[in-house]
């Protein structure tokens, strides 16, 4: 019985001297490994052996980069303003003998020498510069902590600030800054916007003023010179012709079931004409009965004059426009305006394009090749009569 307890306490003892001797050490890790109290080296990973109950291991350092983040920390910004800024740090260890004998504890350095470093730093900037300028004041930060810390054995990789909050008030009024200078800028934009519409809506109707007058002008043109070539044509048939009276006199009483149709004429006064008109019919009639048998009235009748050439035809001066350059005309004026309006709505710093020629100068337009005349029955010259 003796000897089993014996036999099992060698076996422990063997089993506790060899936990002793090997030591297999992770990837990326370092044990700091003492002799008798006093540093002997520095295990990296893989497999060790040490001298049982000689060698002792100090410490286990982690050498992968590591990430820690500190609490908020007031400062004071140079516009005496109190901010809370928090702050992170990318590390990793280098050098595991230095990161345990050089510093008790080096995370705790590490955030005191931020903490005093960041107010430094931040306490030469005002409250806009400090949002403003993140990228400084990290480098700032990393350079004077990789400088420091690199008696520890620590080497700094990147400072960043997680978070910076300025008093609420401060926030509030930030906020309605924020928020005027957006309606500052929203009724600019929206002012420049109404001011390109009523702009081009201007020149809108100017052109199509104009475009109407001129469409208004070549029509009464049109009228008037038809107008005259009918009267022309009507004088010239009348003349040709030589009526007599006899013939006018009976115009005049077709005429006149047209002048009383009118529902509002109340009254009709019979013109002193109308008297002379049936005493030319009463003599052509009474003439009739004694009338030779060369027709009526041929004693009377005068002889038909040539009054000459006929009058040209008015409508040779008559120039309309192609349709073809109108639509390119009308087309073009259409770009320009969406450039214009384009122009118009850009920001205020965009340089403004240079002033157009006054729209009121409508340039002459090129003379279209004239029309041919078109002939018809009224404008042909009407052949004189054969005797």
């Amino acid at each position: 019985m003796i000897e089993l307890v014996v036999l099992g306490l060698l076996l422990l003892f063997a089993l506790v001297v060899l936990f002793r001797t090997v030591r297999i050490v992770p990837q990326q890790t370092a044990l700091i490994i003492e002799r008798l109290g006093r540093y002997s080296r520095t295990l990296e990973g893989g497999i060790h052996f040490l001298i049982p109950f000689v060698d002792k291991v100090r410490a286990n350092v982690d050498l992968r980069e590591q990430v820690v983040s500190f609490p908020p920390q007031p400062v004071i910004t140079s516009d005496n303003l109190v901010v809370n800024i928090d702050t992170v740090i990318y590390y990793s260890v280098i050098d595991a003998k230095s990161a345990v004998y050089e510093i008790a504890n080096f995370i705790q350095g590490i955030e005191q020498l931020t903490v005093t470093t960041l107010r430094n730093v931040i306490g030469s900037l005002d409250l806009e510069q400090t949002l403003t300028s993140r990228d400084q004041i990290n480098a700032q930060l990393r350079g004077v902590l990789d400088e420091a810390t690199g008696k520890w054995g620590i080497r700094v990789n990147r400072v960043e600030l997680k978070a910076i909050d300025p008093p609420m008030s401060v926030q509030e009024s930030m906020e309605k800054q924020m928020k005027a200078e957006r309606d500052r800028r929203a009724a600019i934009l929206n002012a420049e916007g109404v001011k390109a519409s009523q702009i081009l809506t201007a020149e809108g109707e100017k052109q199509s003023a104009i475009l109407r007058a001129e469409g208004s002008a070549q029509a009464r043109v049109l009228e008037a010179q038809g107008q005259a070539r009918a009267i022309q044509q009507v004088f010239e048939a009348i003349h040709r012709g030589k009526p007599t009276e006899k013939l006018l006199a009976y115009q005049y009483l077709q005429v006149l079931p047209q002048i009383a149709r009118g529902d509002s004429n109340k009254m009709w006064i019979i013109p002193s004409e109308l008297t002379d008109a049936l005493k030319g019919m009463g003599g052509m009639l009474g003439r009739v009965t004694g009338a030779p048998a060369g027709g009526l009235d041929s004693g009377s009748e005068e002889q038909w004059v040539d009054p000459g050439d006929s009058i040209p035809n008015a409508f040779e001066e008559t120039v309309l426009e192609d349709p073809a350059r109108a639509l390119a005309e009308a087309r073009g004026q259409a770009e320009q305006s969406s450039r214009e309006a384009s122009e118009h709505a850009a920001p205020v710093s965009r340089p403004q394009p240079p002033i157009a020629p006054d729209p009121d100068s409508v340039p002459p337009r090129p003379p279209a090749p004239p029309a041919p005349p078109v002939e018809d029955e009224a404008t042909r010259r009407i052949p004189p009569p054969t005797t």
